[in-house]
């Protein structure tokens, strides 16, 4: 029988617990005794007995590292630890070390946090995250020990990017977060002029999730740039800024995409949710395209498994080049965006993608009814549209060019829909209409269980 502590894990509304990481709001449905719990049972998982340690700048992020720590050490975990680093730092050094922990809840509001695992380089699998959810009983271990360690990312990112000619002036916004150092301090040591904005950790003029705010500040200064870049707090996302206007999140990914088409990469792997433009281009360059569930998890997993060079998310403005990071590399990604500026390559991409118009909107819906609601929707959109498919949510091709996809979220109380078509007035009407039906999937969800 599972314990009372097992119970309220999973009967917690808004803790969530996914391949992506553990997230909820500290000191209301995260507390220490949970990030004792999935520590300790994540420290059966690394073999090496070595683990790289990483935090973003949230204000409890400190406490929660020394209590992460604490617990890995506990089961006789070598800690090695970063302090404040981005996650895709965390992601490359854990290649050398086995194991890595990440106290962060990436794109988040400040009052969340979280941790993320790692193992050899990759986000944990769907069947490691059953054995973290497990409740064990623990033999006594000889303590681990705690060490601080530096970074090679910087030099090993800046080989593989190689010089920026023409030196372009860039704009860099960390918005307080864990890539206030690392991020400038790449792009300058490949040959950029750099600007910063938002680089005091834990202080920022804008919110943490650069794919949902305004930028204001970077769109003023990106105008006289050749280039503007936006982090989350961790890192991992990147929002590229470019003649004073914000691009969407699937910008990044396309131009990530057309820099490893330049490469000379062929076979890539994109999430379901991701525009279909990205896949045009990469059809029309002789290249393959494989689609898989949201989550750069993932993704990362069907790249393994299909020996795949390249892909990511357009959703989460996160591309992933994994012979270098098996995760959403905003810092890597800046490095080669900025390389491709002026050149045909990113003139290219940017036309592929100015003819089709990508909204994505979440519709407040509470964790304990996404699953019937989803279920109701699903039906609903069976009797509306003809091509269906039901890999990840549900998702109606409508034409060659138009699409939609309804998914419950993963890190929030919501269902996130995600729209495209080649004509705005479309896009606006289909998100519109679906947007309607999961209102009223989420009523009837909400009366049923009520009687």
């Amino acid at each position: 029988m599972p314990s009372e502590f097992i119970k309220s894990l999973c009967a917690l509304d808004s803790l969530k617990v996914t391949i992506s990481g553990v997230r909820g709001i500290f000191a209301d449905d995260l507390n220490i005794k949970d990030i004792i719990h999935f520590c300790r049972n994540f420290s059966h998982l690394v073999k090496s007995k070595r683990c790289v340690l990483a935090r973003d700048t949230r204000p409890s992020s400190e406490i929660l590292s020394h209590v992460a720590s604490a617990s890995l050490m506990e089961r006789g975990i070598s800690v090695c630890n970063l302090g404040v680093a981005p996650t895709p730092v965390a992601f490359r050094e854990s290649r050398k070390y086995g194991g890595g922990l990440i106290v962060t809840s990436s794109h988040n509001p400040l009052e969340w946090n979280g941790l993320k695992f790692i193992i050899d380089g990759r986000g944990i699998n769907e069947s490691e995250l059953g054995y973290m959810l497990k409740e064990k009983l623990y033999s006594k271990e000889k303590i681990g020990s705690e060490s601080e360690i530096d970074s090679s990312y910087v030099k090993e990112a800046a080989k593989l990017i190689g010089d920026v000619s023409g030196k372009p002036n860039v704009v860099v916004d960390v918005g307080g977060g864990a890539a206030f150092e690392v991020a400038p301090l790449l792009l300058d040591k490949l040959g950029c002029k750099v600007k910063k904005i938002n680089h005091v950790p834990g202080k920022s003029s804008r919110g943490p999730d650069p794919t949902s705010d305004r930028l204001s500040d970077l769109v003023k200064l990106s105008k006289k740039a050749d280039i503007g870049f936006a982090f989350d707090l961790d890192g991992d996302r990147l929002v590229v800024v470019k003649d004073g206007k914000k691009q969407t999140p699937d910008v990044t990914l396309g131009l990530g995409v057309a820099k490893a088409l330049e490469i000379g990469y062929k076979k890539f792997v994109l999430s379901i949710d991701t525009s279909v433009a990205i896949e045009k281009f990469i059809n029309n360059e002789g290249g393959q395209v494989k689609r898989s569930k949201v989550g750069e998890a993932n993704v990362v997993d069907l790249m393994l498994k299909t020996n795949s060079q390249a892909g990511g998310e357009g959703s989460s403005a996160g591309f992933i080049l994994p012979e270098f990071n098996m995760c959403r590399d905003g810092l890597l990604t800046s490095g080669l965006i900025a390389s491709m500026v002026g050149t045909d390559e990113f003139s290219d991409i940017s036309k592929s993608m100015e003819g089709y118009f990508q909204r994505r909107i979440k519709v407040s819906v509470d964790s304990k009814f996404h699953k019937k609601t989803m279920e109701i929707l699903t039906k609903k959109m069976k009797g509306k549209f003809s091509h269906i498919i039901t890999m990840d949510g549900v998702k109606s091709i409508i034409d060659e060019d138009s699409w939609v996809l309804v998914r419950q979220s993963n890190t929030e109380h919501s269902i996130r829909i995600s729209t495209e078509s080649n004509n705005l007035k479309k896009a606006k009407s289909i998100e519109k209409e679906v947007t309607n039906l999961v209102s009223k999937s989420y009523e009837e969800s909400r009366r049923n269980r009520n009687h």
